[in-house]
């Protein structure tokens, strides 16, 4: 099973994808686009689509698939189940983007928000079912910002295909409602078995919802804030509740960069000290293997 990779090795994120159906290279497909864990502080942003062939559409909605928030997590991996058992007609693959992925496009010096790496990481996707050969007739997609403008951008990237952008698409279609299913389903499994490389001791699981404004997870990233090393490689540092705990909570740390004054400079003619604080263990980038979260004055 495809996902099977993705539990092993949560952390790392990357595509994954089903077995493409016969009938899916040889019929004209609808392709449905949804994600999951958009605004969380913790975990991964899971991108998926779900399709096939056109004249299976009423088949896959008597499959029971719907809006994924709709659904409780043992319906929604029962449905996925049936979706699976279905894969002589319907295909589906992923993209998990990790956490520490997410807050270095956030941060990094040429401007790229979220709703850029949303449709960026959707067009790939897409672009990835067509070079596996699936006839793609209609892309069904769940709005990232206005739909207008992102429907547009889609029909100017595939000329070649239909294309609906809709608001609440996964309430709607039912090849985004599979989708939906699919991207929660694999961001559930993927927080469920995440392998914290961090040291410590015995992980605490208790981290609430994950959303910025729930209390128990709040009280998760205060109880794992590290006041050097900042959050473990779950939390996104980039977003503003990392960030604001980290400025209370964190050390601060002077860097004498370049004359730029950003991180890991080699001094330069200037020296000129910058105040920076904490950011996630071990990831990649920075000195000494560490990435970290611009916070204070600086």
């Amino acid at each position: 099973m495809a996902l099977s990779a993705l539990q092993r090795d949560p952390a790392s994120g990357g595509r994954f994808a089903s077995a493409v159906p016969g009938p899916c290279r040889a019929r004209p497909c609808a392709l449905g686009v949804d994600e999951a864990g958009r605004g969380p502080v913790l975990g991964p942003m899971v991108y998926a689509v779900c399709y096939c062939p056109e004249d299976k559409l009423q088949e896959l909605e008597a499959l029971g698939v719907a809006d994924s928030k709709t659904l409780s997590e043992a319906e929604r991996e029962r449905r996925f189940g049936l979706l699976e058992a279905a894969g002589d007609w319907v295909g589906w693959a992923l993209q998990v983007l990790p956490p520490a992925h997410i807050s270095a496009c956030m941060q990094q010096r040429a401007k790229y928000n979220l709703n850029e790496l949303s449709h960026d990481t959707a067009t790939e996707l897409i672009q990835f079912v067509l070079d596996s050969g699936v006839q793609v007739a209609q892309v069904f997609v769940d709005t990232v910002g206005p739909a207008d403008k992102y429907e547009a951008k889609l029909r100017g990237r595939f000329p070649g295909l239909g294309v609906t952008v809709r608001p609440k698409a996964d309430a709607l279609f039912p090849a985004v409602s599979a989708a939906s299913i699919c991207a929660k389903v694999a961001r559930d499994r993927a927080v469920l078995h995440w392998n914290f490389v961090e040291d410590l001791g015995d992980p605490d699981r208790d981290d609430g919802s994950g959303y910025p404004n729930d209390p128990k997870t709040k009280e998760w990233l205060r109880r794992n804030l590290e006041p050097v090393f900042g959050f473990p490689q779950l939390v996104r540092f980039s977003w503003g509740t990392a960030q604001a705990l980290l400025q209370r909570g964190g050390v601060p740390v002077q860097w004498y960069g370049g004359a730029r004054g950003g991180p890991g400079g080699t001094g330069g003619s200037s020296g000129v000290p910058v105040q920076w604080y904490g950011g996630s263990w071990g990831c990649s980038g920075g000195l000494f293997g560490v990435q970290w979260a611009r916070g204070g004055p600086g």
